[in-house]
């Protein structure tokens, strides 16, 4: 049984979307989620027969939706895709660049084809998708008001905050998909009132991303890192999408919104809160017998 949004039902009513990697994980709860809401949603990925069942799932809701078969590092898919997402629904009102790859590699064992495979995915796809869908985006576009542009959400991760072992090639691509995500917000928010915003999930469980980053042999002790103990769901992303995307947001812009449970800030607890009273204790006494930071009138 679904769980009740809190967001109305009608929250995106008349909006037209494209989520690229929409077939399946967090991009298709995504397209769901915008789906449910009122929009009319397009999805773009490589394998058709992971279209064709998204596409199946979502109209057996009663959902308008539609697949389109391409590569977003192909700027001729991107332009073709884009086309027939704006023919099928007479505009573009919100683009979702989610299309990613991944995988663990330490860096000795990870060639430049594939890092560079993974920045073409991420980096370069995300910019390429951008780019051609500006004129659809910008106000005055194809069924666009002369003061009203669109919305871009990018969907990034929070591994190149610090560093991450074994994703180097990841890191290195979502840093560049936060750069593009504030700049695209700079210069086309003032030039053509497009928002640009981006989404950074944490660990989301029941994903193909978490079983090839995290899979069950390797999970034992990493819970209680976790600042909320628990895996994130689909739902959560696609709840700050929707955010984004609706009147809500509409103030948001060239901000990437970290939905994590805090997990990027955590660091294992080396010392038990019990002893760390029990420590403070004893310092605080051998403060006192050598005077040191004591205040002059209590010595």
């Amino acid at each position: 049984m679904a769980t009740e949004s809190p967001f109305r039902a009608d929250v995106l009513r008349g909006k037209a979307a494209l989520v690229t990697g929409g077939g399946s994980g967090i991009c298709f709860e995504i397209a769901t989620q915008l789906a449910r809401h009122g929009a009319h949603v397009a999805i773009m990925g490589r394998r058709r027969e992971v279209l064709d069942k998204a596409v199946a799932a979502l109209r057996s809701e009663g959902l308008r939706a539609v697949g389109f078969q391409g590569d977003v590092r192909n700027q001729e898919d991107a332009a073709r895709v884009l086309a027939s997402t704006v023919e099928h629904f007479g505009k573009l009102d919100i683009l979702v660049n989610g299309a990613a790859g991944n995988f663990l590699a330490s860096p000795e064992d990870l060639t430049p084809k594939g890092f560079r495979t993974v920045l073409e995915i991420d980096t370069v796809g995300t910019y390429t998708m951008c780019y051609e869908a500006l004129k659809y985006l910008k106000k005055g576009g194809p069924g666009r008001g002369p003061s009203t542009g669109g919305l871009i959400i990018n969907i990034s991760a929070t591994l190149h905050y610090t560093a991450s072992w074994y994703q180097i090639h990841v890191s290195a691509a979502k840093a560049g998909v936060d750069s593009i995500t504030r700049t695209l917000a700079l210069e086309w928010g003032t030039d053509y009132e497009i928002r640009v915003n981006g989404i950074a999930p944490g660990p989301i469980g029941g994903t193909p991303g978490l079983r090839k980053l995290a899979p069950d042999e390797m999970g034992k002790g990493k819970r209680e890192m976790m600042p909320l103990f628990k895996l994130g769901e689909t739902r959560d992303i696609a709840m700050a999408a929707l955010y984004l995307a609706s009147d809500a947001g509409k103030y948001v812009n060239g901000t990437t919104l970290v939905v994590d449970g805090g997990l990027w800030l955590s660091h294992p607890r080396h010392i038990p809160k019990e002893e760390v009273k029990e420590l403070s204790k004893v310092i605080e006494k051998k403060v006192r017998a050598s005077g040191v930071g004591v205040p002059s009138s209590k010595l």
